[in-house]
């Protein structure tokens, strides 16, 4: 007997999946993915620091990519997007804990940065994956090289090469203006095809650089399937994926109801540093003491600044002096 999946209405309330990540799965072209919505949260990270609107964008593109791949996470765990680069924007970091807290900075030339193309901001580089989830498991890091493409570009290529499934990805950023007042946005969408046959989930070969004149190079033909699904993703607009009117279940419905889309239970996403007082002063009692003596300043305090959430931290110098042994 046929098993009878459960069906509902599309879920069409206006920001009702803001700061979510809602996972899906269209049976039909063994595809899963995941889409995320981000609005106060992303607008929270980017907002205190007040970066150059480029620099602002970028980085809401990071933070959504992290979102999709860290909610991928089982149980408890970490994940860590992070890029360095010659570009005008030479560093982004964005840190994902599980199940949905994140952080972001960025770091930048701002000369550079006002004169640079929106393609040209990353730059020659590499952009490194990291993956830990606490003790007794190893910790994991992918590299993709960075050479002008961009971070949906990115991480295509590292699906491809490091863990060999077909992947597509869509990423959008937008400010919103509402009322005099303005918002960052950002939306995304991911799909992997995942067939039961690993012979259907293969991609293309590696390119076999020269070879001899003459040489017939097998044809390859991509599956029927993983074409559809990804050819679908492909033409899903911005606007669909930041408009707070269009939420993740509408836009899914729009792609893929002709196929049968499933949706599962929805990952909440916060924006929340990992900073205390109790972890700097921790690191600062590592320096050397000549070291701390630089840090201290005019008015006879230490100042530290997170860089990820832009909170500022003060010691007195006798708070780290080391201990005797």
């Amino acid at each position: 007997m046929a098993e009878t999946v459960p069906t509902r209405f599309v879920s069409d309330t206006p920001g009702g999946d803001d700061d979510r990540v809602v996972p899906f799965q269209v049976d039909a072209l063994d595809a899963r993915g995941r889409s995320v919505r981000l609005g106060s949260t992303l607008d929270a990270i980017l907002s205190r620091h007040a970066y150059p609107e480029p620099v602002s964008r970028l980085l809401g593109e990071a933070v959504a990519l992290t979102a999709l791949l860290g909610t991928a996470l089982k149980l408890q765990g970490q994940f860590q997007l992070q890029t360095r680069t010659d570009g005008p924007v030479n560093m982004l970091v964005v840190d994902f804990v599980a199940p949905g807290s994140l952080r972001a900075y960025a770091r930048f030339d701002e000369a550079r940065v006002t004169s640079a193309k929106a393609d040209e901001l990353l730059g020659k580089g590499h952009l490194a994956f990291t993956i830990d989830q606490g003790n007794n498991t190893q910790r994991y890091q992918g590299l993709v090289p960075l050479d002008g493409q961009g971070l949906e570009a990115a991480a295509h290529e590292y699906f491809l090469r490091s863990e060999q499934i077909p992947t597509r990805v869509r990423l959008a950023v937008a400010e919103q203006f509402s009322g005099g007042a303005r918002q960052w946005r950002a939306g995304g969408i991911m799909v992997q095809f995942l067939p039961q046959s690993t012979d259907r989930q293969r991609q293309a070969e590696f390119d076999p650089g020269d070879a001899p004149e003459g040489t017939v190079r097998e044809g390859f033909v991509e599956d029927e399937a993983w074409v559809e699904a990804r050819s679908l993703v492909e033409t899903t607009e911005d606007i669909e994926l930041i408009d707070p009117a269009v939420t993740s279940e509408r836009l899914l419905y729009r792609l893929f109801h002709e196929r049968g889309v499933r949706v599962y239970e929805s990952t909440a996403l916060i924006d929340k540093c990992r900073c205390s007082s109790e972890r700097i002063l921790d690191m600062l009692k590592s320096f050397s003491d000549d070291d701390k003596q630089a840090m201290v300043g005019e008015d006879g305090m230490i100042g530290v600044t997170c860089e990820f959430c832009s909170t500022r931290y003060h010691f007195r110098p006798d708070d780290i002096r080391s201990e005797a042994p």
